[in-house]
């Protein structure tokens, strides 16, 4: 089982990776706007998408200018950017964030599997958005449903495609000056 879970988990890396290829780049830039202006890159993950932020904030290779989202919005300026976790772009909590966000002025980006909705979405609200591709778990049981729904290992592998991105750009602008 572990054998066509690491396959599938390949398989879902490579397809983020190509369907994701210019949002990659995109969201990177729009986070490099807050290191460049003396700003801070705030993050959200909702529920398990946690594990993103605490990465980002205290992990071995921390992503800099990253802090997590306050309980103060008055913490956040304008030259600041936003991240958002979440499993799905309909979680509700998220969505809040990212209003919260967009009636401040803050540009953000949201990091979760777009799901179909007759109601609010996160990426309605996003200025750039990245699809974790996972609207059902990688495994089949015997009865044809499905398990093993890796939603922060694949927001993990996204944040650290951003990470690398941002980490190239700020290296390019920086030796610029």
């Amino acid at each position: 089982m572990l054998k066509m879970f690491s396959t599938q988990l390949t398989g879902l890396f490579k397809r983020i990776q190509d369907k994701e290829e210019f949002a990659f780049e995109d969201a990177a830039r729009l986070i490099a706007q807050a290191a460049v202006s003396d700003g801070s890159i705030f993050l959200f993950g909702h529920k398990e998408m946690e594990a993103v932020v605490l990465e980002a904030t205290i992990g071995a290779e921390p992503l800099r200018y990253a802090k997590s989202f306050p309980n103060d919005l008055t913490d956040i300026q304008e030259s600041d950017r936003a991240i958002i976790i979440s499993r799905y772009s309909t979680d509700l909590e998220a969505i809040e964030c990212g209003k919260k966000l967009q009636e401040i002025g803050v540009p953000f980006v949201a990091i979760s599997t777009k799901m179909a909705a007759d109601t609010e979405d996160l990426f309605d609200l996003a200025d750039v958005t990245m699809n974790l591709q996972l609207s059902k778990g990688l495994l089949p049981d015997e009865v044809g449903n499905r398990y093993g729904l890796p939603s922060s290992m694949a927001a993990l592998f996204v944040y650290y495609g951003l990470k690398f991105t941002f980490d190239e750009i700020l290296a390019e602008y920086e030796e610029e000056r």
